[in-house]
């Protein structure tokens, strides 16, 4: 007979249970659908760019797009990590420790904006629900607008 031994959670987790472990561990950070549909859209216009950058070498926070020359950041908020004010839903379990999370981050966006802004970026932020074609166009245009001025 084998014993099946409980879930013991590691320490310092934030899981409640192996699956609700398995399932946050799964959520990219990174190369989410709706940041690949802006890319490509954005790359089929010409323009070139790096991806989940630093903008800033002393601000250790990335940016899903960075033009670098032109000084443009793009940011692809999730609607529930980024607080939508249009599709948000505060969690029905364990809503001290998510809505709080949610909180940081909308407050570490706005951080980031206006550090970007002191320091001569554009930061266009768009969320994930927005029409990617939509997200594409205005990227272009800014960063076109901006590289004319440049020179």
């Amino acid at each position: 007979m084998s014993q099946e031994t409980p879930w013991i959670a590691p320490q310092g987790s934030w899981a409640s249970s192996a699956a609700n472990r398995r399932n946050m561990q799964a959520i990219r950070s990174r190369d989410t659908k709706p940041e690949k549909l802006v890319r490509r859209l954005v790359h089929a216009q010409g323009l070139r760019y790096r991806v989940c950058t630093q903008p800033l070498p002393d601000l250790r926070r990335t940016a899903d797009m960075v033009f670098r020359p032109a000084k443009v950041a793009v940011f692809i908020d999730g609607c529930y990590w980024h607080g939508c004010p249009e599709h948000y839903v505060p969690p029905k379990t364990n809503h001290g420790y998510w809505s709080a999370k949610v909180a940081k981050n909308i407050a570490r966006d706005r951080d980031t904006d206006l550090r970007l802004i002191e320091a001569g970026w554009t930061v266009l932020r768009f969320w994930e629900h927005e029409s990617p074609e939509a997200c594409a166009l205005k990227i272009a245009g800014t960063v076109s607008r901006l590289r004319l001025g440049r020179n």
